[in-house]
């Protein structure tokens, strides 16, 4: 799996309550625009055209666990996919994961695969969270 790199605004929301990691949505969109740190919300993301099983703001990825141990909090997704259907999905390169419960769409991180990649009819793409690690920990 591709490294995570999170968002600035996303520590800044965490202590504000924007997300409330037991029961918001979060989802995974796909760019082929390089995000940068000082993003804070979805329409600063340039998100790929709708089609071909991709919908506008990409595709949910669901809790697996959100838990406390020792002090340490540990947010974990579990993998999530999508399936290119009658046409090809990208090209693409990063995944944005953000709250798609929150209003404005607040961005958590992105993934970078390092290089632009292209669905094509039939073909799927997994976005494998770690889920020993979890997606971040706060301590």
């Amino acid at each position: 799996m591709a490294a995570f790199n999170k968002f600035n605004a996303f520590v800044h929301d965490v202590s504000a309550k924007v997300h409330n990691f037991d029961s918001d949505q979060f989802a995974v969109m796909l760019t082929n625009t390089l995000p940068v740190a000082a993003n804070a919300v979805k329409a600063d993301i340039a998100d790929l055209a709708a089609g071909n099983g991709y919908v506008a703001g990409g595709f949910n990825a669901t809790t697996n666990a959100n838990s406390q141990t020792g002090g340490v909090e540990k947010f974990v997704l579990n993998p999530a996919q999508i399936t290119a259907a009658g046409g090809s999905i990208g090209p693409f390169r990063y995944a944005v994961l953000y709250n798609k419960t929150a209003a404005s769409g607040n961005l958590v991180g992105w993934y970078d695969y390092g290089t632009s990649l292209t669905l094509t009819n039939g073909n799927s793409f997994l976005v494998n969270f770690d889920v020993t690690n979890g997606v971040f920990t706060i301590t």
